[in-house]
């Protein structure tokens, strides 16, 4: 009997988070696995909410068990699996029923994808907030066309995270437009996640502070300004012990980040969109030099340890706090400038207040600054986060913070690239006169590029060559 009001495929730990979201926000869906016993597994295990799922043997099941017209929502691995996917699923639906791909997919895949259907129907949605975020509210940035998101948005808002009652679900803009939202906010994870590491290395390596410490210092700044789920967290991973060793957690978990490719992806495409993103891009490469932990360890054998010890009069954790404020504003305002670059090469109009309310709550990176990020955007959505006259009152009183930590971590042989790279991103945008004119000269001297001239006019050439 076609009754669910909609389906899903793949029932992985974010697929079946998800199915058991809608199930419980008073919607029934069908759901189908490649491999049954997951499927009924899932079913067995999803207690009150089983009578709201129908769990289905084939495909072709559950497009029977669907209600027309038809919606369904793909779990599966970004790349060739959901390709696979929509193959098999498109010849059995009718053509006013609707695929959405929620997975982590390239936003070049989806903007193919979205081509390719045609007259089809198509969205592919970015989901943040993982297994707990999809279960109990994630953040939802929809991309392809606008009818169609309106179709499903009665679901997918009343499953999203809600900030102050407002749901953290909207539509960002035509094909691919929410993948590559979603992307750049794994971006700014990425580096807000480092920017907190180099933090805790100061603390751990340069003041000599024990995890339990560390843990009541995130605890600390979570109640203030740098309020968010990752310093929260951040505090709770200190804090923990292993229970097998009763050693503290962080001394048994190996020092090298894993990655599933989403900040490479933005990096990359920043690049196209010549987006500066430094912070970003250092927290990317900072992932790929932890995983050499081999040759990391022959350096130190061959170079020495760093002699890592600071004076504790020299960086006090109040120092450690303006600091990461400092980092934070700027990774965050070099993501929303690559989203700026994105929506003028692709014509998307991307709604950069929306997607900043869309962050408040069920995301990763969800934080208390969002909502003023919210607030800048709509007063000026064209200007630079850092110079909003919010953030830029607390870049001024920060900044020599950051300065000065960076500075006590190059001295001290402290690793800090995220926090380093967010300094040289404020240093440069305050420099009106910077020093690329040595590199056009340059160009001009092997190349004959030809440069402007501060008096006026293009293609100038220097006295090198005669």
């Amino acid at each position: 009997m076609s009754n669910a009001k909609i389906g899903l495929i793949g029932l992985g730990t974010m697929g079946a988070a998800l199915a058991l979201n809608i199930a419980d926000k008073g919607f029934d869906i069908a759901v189908w696995n490649r491999t049954t016993e997951r499927t009924k597994a899932f079913h067995d295990g999803a207690g009150d909410l089983a009578s709201r799922i129908t769990p289905t043997k084939t495909i072709q099941d559950l497009v029977n068990a669907i209600a027309k017209p038809r919606a369904i929502i793909l779990m599966v691995p970004a790349g060739q699996a959901v390709d696979d996917q929509i193959a098999a699923l498109r010849p059995l639906l009718d053509d006013d029923d609707l695929i959405i791909d929620a997975g982590n997919a390239n936003f070049h895949d989806t903007n193919r994808r979205a081509r390719d259907a045609g007259d089809l129907p198509f969205l592919g949605i970015g989901v943040s907030g993982g297994e707990e975020g999809a279960r109990f509210g994630p953040s939802i940035m929809g991309g392809g066309k606008r009818q169609y998101w309106d179709r499903v948005a009665p679901i997918l808002t009343a499953i999203s995270a809600k900030y102050k009652g407002t749901p953290c679900a909207t539509w960002m803009g035509e094909e691919g437009a929410g993948h590559f939202v979603k992307a750049v906010h794994n971006g700014i994870e990425y580096a807000d996640m480092q920017m907190i590491a180099e933090v805790y290395g100061m603390m751990r390596d340069g003041l000599g502070m024990d995890h339990a410490s560390i843990g009541d210092v995130f605890a600390k700044w979570d109640k203030g300004p740098l309020q968010s789920y990752l310093v929260e967290i951040s505090g709770k991973v200190a804090k923990a012990i292993d229970p097998d060793t009763n050693k503290p957690m962080l001394d048994v978990i190996v020092d090298a980040a894993g990655q599933k490719g989403t900040g490479r992806w933005t990096v990359i495409e920043a690049q196209h969109l010549a987006a500066p993103i430094p912070a970003i891009e250092a927290a990317v490469v900072a992932r790929n030099l932890s995983s050499q932990r081999e040759t990391r360890a022959a350096g130190e054998a061959l170079f020495g340890a760093a002699p890592h010890h600071i004076p504790h009069d020299t960086v006090s954790l109040e120092t450690l706090e303006s600091a990461l404020m400092a980092g934070k504003i700027l990774c965050y305002a070099q993501g929303f400038g690559m989203i700026g670059k994105a929506s003028e090469e692709f014509g998307w109009s991307l709604p950069l207040p929306q997607i900043a309310k869309v962050w408040r709550a069920g995301c990763i990176i969800r934080s208390a600054m969002l909502d003023d990020m919210a607030t800048a955007l709509a007063e000026d959505a064209n200007r630079n986060l850092m110079f909003a006259p919010r953030f830029a009152d607390t870049l001024k009183k920060t900044h020599s913070a950051l300065r000065q930590v960076v500075a006590q971590g190059a001295l001290h042989g402290i690793a800090m690239p995220a926090l380093a790279s967010g300094l040289a991103y404020f240093d440069a945008m305050r420099t009106a006169r910077g020093t690329a004119n040595m590199i056009q000269g340059q160009r001009d001297f092997f190349g004959a590029h030809g440069f402007a001239r501060m008096d006026g006019g293009e293609g100038h050439h220097g006295p090198w060559g005669s």
